[in-house]
């Protein structure tokens, strides 16, 4: 990726690119066989990089570093390094699959639990085509195994990877296999995406999304679990901007 495009805030590398550029990146990098690693980035996955030094590391080296964040847009305007749009990563996902079936690419899915990742492969299949499935595998591992499912990966056949872990394993697992990926050509971690392309969580209204209150909804649908991430990480993330900027 050229460098002439990227930003850089809070220790975190970002690159300045739309959707559409985004996507066209990807299509030349498989057309010439290339491997691209992706991530995208929001203000909890900044503020959680500036103690972990292995998710930093496995961040900032990746090929593409999209902002999935409303809020990381905001701040990057506010810093005086303004990116052009929000890159939210399961927009660019919903892309990247029907990109593969048009160019008769394969898919492989890895994350979440059993009964989703299954409903996500039916559902893939029913409105593209089986054949677009290359394989998958659920979430939950041993680090012993990490290298067997890596290698399944690799063995696959596939294009394009799309995983869906928690960070910060997600981002270290891709990063520590690389090199048994590098047949894949794309890589990209995608969160809870498999959640709710199954159904299981909804994705927040539209004006929402382009309003940054994406967070607040899913605040909203689990707030024992989510209180701790949002409103504690997000408070923190302001506090880092306001940091850098006047600092």
């Amino acid at each position: 990726m050229s460098t002439e495009k990227r930003i850089k805030i809070l220790n975190t590398t970002i690159d300045n690119l739309s959707m559409q550029e985004t996507l066209a990146l990807v299509q030349e990098k498989i057309q010439k066989g290339e491997q691209l690693h992706h991530v995208v980035v929001n203000a909890g996955k900044v503020v959680a990089m500036q103690k972990n030094k292995e998710l930093r590391h496995s961040v900032n080296e990746c090929s593409i570093i999209n902002a999935d964040g409303q809020s990381v847009v905001w701040a990057s305007r506010f810093l005086g390094k303004p990116l052009k749009e929000r890159v939210a990563g399961i927009d660019l996902m919903a892309s990247l699959v029907e990109m593969a079936y048009k160019n008769h690419n394969k898919i492989f899915l890895f994350g979440a639990k059993e009964e989703v990742v299954k409903n996500v492969v039916e559902k893939y299949s029913e409105i593209y085509s089986p054949e677009i499935i290359a394989g998958y595998r659920n979430g939950y591992f041993t680090p012993s195994e990490e290298a067997e499912i890596a290698k399944q990966i690799a063995d696959s056949g596939t294009q394009m990877l799309f995983v869906a872990i928690s960070s910060p394993i997600k981002e270290n697992f891709l990063y520590k296999y690389r090199d048994i990926l590098k047949d894949v050509n794309l890589i990209m971690g995608v969160g809870g995406s498999f959640d709710v392309v199954a159904g299981k969580t909804k994705r927040a209204p539209h004006w929402m999304q382009t309003s940054g209150l994406e967070w607040f909804y899913r605040f909203a649908q689990e707030p024992k679990r989510m209180w701790k991430r949002y409103l504690v990480g997000n408070s923190k993330f302001i506090y880092l901007v306001l940091k850098e900027r006047f600092s």
